[in-house]
């Protein structure tokens, strides 16, 4: 048996009014899950725990099968891992955005947060940048290291986990009221708008008509995570497909794999039939057992606000992605388990993440069940297969 698990980073959502009162999942055309649905199970699965924030750190681990209150200390550090940074037990990874702050002639303090993602900068734009930011702000005991697109790391040696806001959530708000209370972590960013604003490569993305990247924002503190190895667990070998160094870094952390695919970048653009292709080669070919593949555009479009773009996103997904995995899978005479769901909801009308339960389609392909006409949260409510604790997912997917 092969294990497939196509992970749609914040697809779920709520009904839309621009949709017809769909949400963007029941609105997409998605004609190969759609296909699946009738048999195959599906339901409900609650990945974040009662009092852990939504991200897609905490429910990846659990969609992964970890509980995220044993093993979650931080989502920075699990990116870490995926950078190659040695942690010493005392530090502390902390996230480092570069984002979009409006240009009034303001105070900082005062200024408006546009975009978490700076039009979703490239990793050689924002490599450039960092580094600028790098040989102004890199003082003693702070170290910065470029990762991919608009999300970097600074660790912190020796350093303090302190609360730090996610720019995602606070999006269209003036920042005054998030900034770091840690003195330095302030300076830091407020430094940052200085050495950004008018650098060479935002003139340039400013004529372009794209945002500028004229800030950094931390976030998402952490120690060194110790995840438990995924082989151990589940005795499958693993391999992880993702553009997104938090998920590559949860593989790192459990002893998979990880495998790059050109052109997969994280965007709504990203190399979709490439992701399937990578997972189909590995589970065929190279002699691994269970495929996770991670996608992280229906999240970025939840948080740019674009019902049109998430649904885009979806039927690439349903599409290139599902389709070329049942095309593959069938012809190659394999059984196979395929495991759809998104991590968490992140709604167009919010453009930021929720707790809410997600719903999850788990097809087999050598035994049909009783399921639904389609695979929609609406359907996923009714069918009675609820995980409360979503951890616990991962092994009702993989077990005999």
């Amino acid at each position: 048996m092969k294990y497939i698990v196509v992970l749609a980073d914040g697809m779920a959502d709520r009904p839309l009014e621009e949709l017809g009162g769909k949400t963007p999942l029941a609105y997409a055309k998605t004609p190969e899950w759609d296909a699946l649905a009738p048999r195959s199970e599906v339901g409900m699965a609650h990945t974040i725990p009662a009092g852990m924030k939504p991200g897609s750190d905490t429910a990846n681990l659990a969609v992964m099968g970890y509980d995220p209150k044993q093993y979650y200390t931080g989502r920075s550090p699990l990116e870490a891992l995926s950078i190659g940074v040695n942690m010493a037990s005392a530090d502390v990874a902390i996230r480092c955005n570069i984002v979009t702050l409006s240009e009034d002639d303001l105070p900082y303090e005062e200024k408006t947060i546009i975009d978490h993602s700076s039009s979703e900068i490239s990793t050689a734009d924002a490599a450039v940048l960092l580094e600028a930011v790098r040989k102004q702000l890199e003082w003693e005991g702070y170290h910065f290291y470029v990762g991919t697109s608009y999300r970097h790391l600074l660790i912190w040696n020796r350093g303090r986990v302190v609360p730090l806001t996610p720019p995602h959530d606070i999006l269209t708000k003036v920042v005054g009221g998030y900034l770091p209370e840690d003195p330095v972590l302030r300076e830091m960013q407020k430094r940052s708008y200085e050495i950004l604003n008018n650098h060479p490569i935002n003139v340039e993305r400013a004529k372009k008509g794209l945002n500028k990247a004229n800030s950094v924002w931390f976030w998402g503190a952490g120690t060194r995570p110790a995840l438990s190895s995924f082989y151990e667990k589940s005795g499958l070998r693993g391999v992880m497909i993702s553009a997104v160094d938090l998920l590559k870094g949860i593989a790192v952390g459990a002893g998979m794999r990880n495998i790059s695919v050109p052109g997969a970048d994280g965007s709504l653009h990203t190399n979709y039939e490439g992701k399937a292709r990578a997972a189909i080669q590995a589970l065929l070919s190279e002699n691994a057992d269970f495929a996770y593949i991670h996608v992280e555009a229906p999240d970025e479009m939840g948080h740019q606000g674009s019902a049109e773009r998430k649904v885009q996103a979806i039927e690439q997904i349903d599409r290139n992605i599902v389709g070329v995995i049942r095309r593959e899978m069938d012809a190659s005479g394999e059984d196979y388990r395929l495991l759809i769901l998104p991590d968490h909801p992140t709604p167009v009308s919010l453009r930021t993440h929720t707790a809410d339960p997600i719903p999850y389609l788990l097809y087999d392909s050598t035994k049909a069940v009783d399921g639904p006409a389609e695979y929609t949260e609406e359907t996923a409510v009714t069918t009675g297969y609820v995980f409360e604790e979503g951890f616990r997912l991962m092994e009702h997917f993989t077990k005999d």
